[in-house]
């Protein structure tokens, strides 16, 4: 090629090169026009060609390199987590502050984050573009579809080095590790109370507001949290697609199977760091840690009266409400608990 066709090649295109990368990236810009137009001398040439090439390489330069050399200079004053890029350092300390800039124009939701907002509207349209091949089932999310195909698949690829549970998503094991660890990063700014998830807080804020923003599109019953609302739909549809292989019986969830499986096996995985007591399930646990600390998080709004278990405030409220759900099926007589109805079957009619 001579000296004149080379010129004029390097005039049409500029190739920047990010070197010692596994990976080798050529972007090419055209910028023939631009250059063209200008009627530039070979010496402005030259230095048109630098100006584009730093302009053009520099960002993506320092993000390809953050990538592969693992450096992440953006670092949270608040928690101390680090990150790649100083716009998902922005996007994290939204958890702290709380801010949530971007607004559905349909309803009166906010989020964090754009793309939140984004798979929020598809709700609104009811589209499910996303079909699984195995089931009839569609999907508004690839994401979501991809983790119901591990239903299929049963692919649990991270596990637990505690307890031995596995789980499709490492998001959810990191989840799931806080139960061992007993940490609880996500703090209520109205009554102080802490999560170990972030999805708990934010369930947890509607307490206090009241908000139920998931409807039951078949008997309109309203839920604060989508998962109840889940779990409600399988009333209408009666599905339970997860069964026991040992004895037959069948849940909605899977979760409630693995949990269920643990009464046949004995294991008992989850331990008091305080004393040796062990328990079946996490929820058992972080009830029982309550002896040890006190705690009594379930308060009547009528008298003040505070309880450490929330079944224990629900009994307590009939007092008050002088509701008596539970009836004798031989006589007329109606009982505030379920042990007294048992008590008078045992005393009167056996």
């Amino acid at each position: 090629m001579g000296e004149n066709m080379r010129r004029q090649w390097s005039l049409k295109r500029v190739s920047v090169r990010l070197v010692d990368c596994r990976k080798t990236s050529e972007m090419g810009v055209d910028i023939s026009n631009s250059i063209s137009g200008r009627g530039l001398t070979s010496g402005e040439t030259n230095q048109h060609l630098d100006i584009e090439k730093k302009s053009i390489s520099k960002t993506k330069l320092m993000k390809k390199l953050h990538r592969h050399t693992e450096e992440k200079p953006y670092g949270c004053q608040l928690c101390g987590k680090s990150f790649t890029h100083s716009g998902n350092l922005a996007a994290h300390q939204r958890i702290h502050t709380g801010e949530k800039p971007y607004g559905c124009d349909q309803c009166e939701k906010i989020f964090a984050h754009l793309a939140s907002l984004v798979l929020h509207r598809i709700k609104h349209t009811g589209k499910k573009h996303f079909g699984c091949d195995q089931c009839e089932k569609k999907f508004a999310r690839s994401g979501a579809l991809n983790e119901h195909k591990k239903i299929h698949t049963r692919e649990k690829p991270f596990g637990c080095d505690q307890c031995g549970i596995y789980f499709t998503q490492l998001g959810t094991l990191a989840r799931h590790k806080r139960v061992h660890s007993g940490e609880k990063p996500f703090c209520c700014d109205q009554c102080g109370k802490r999560f170990a998830n972030l999805g708990n807080l934010v369930a947890h804020k509607r307490v206090h507001s009241g908000e139920k923003p998931y409807s039951c599109d078949q008997c309109r019953k309203t839920f604060a949290r989508s998962g109840a609302l889940n779990e409600h739909k399988k009333i209408h549809t009666r599905e339970k697609p997860f069964g026991c292989d040992q004895c037959g019986i069948s849940f909605t969830q899977l979760g409630n199977l693995v949990r269920h499986k643990r009464i046949h096996s004995g294991e008992k995985p989850f331990g008091c760091d305080q004393c040796e007591k062990i328990f079946t399930h996490s929820g058992n646990l972080n009830v029982h840690r309550r002896i040890h600390t006190g705690e009594k998080p379930f308060g009547c709004d009528q008298c003040g009266k505070i309880f450490a278990h929330s079944a224990n405030l629900v009994s307590h409220k009939r007092v008050h409400s002088g509701e008596k759900p539970y009836g004798c099926d031989q006589c007329e007589k109606r009982f505030r608990h379920s042990g007294n109805l048992s008590l008078h079957r045992r005393k009167h009619h056996t």
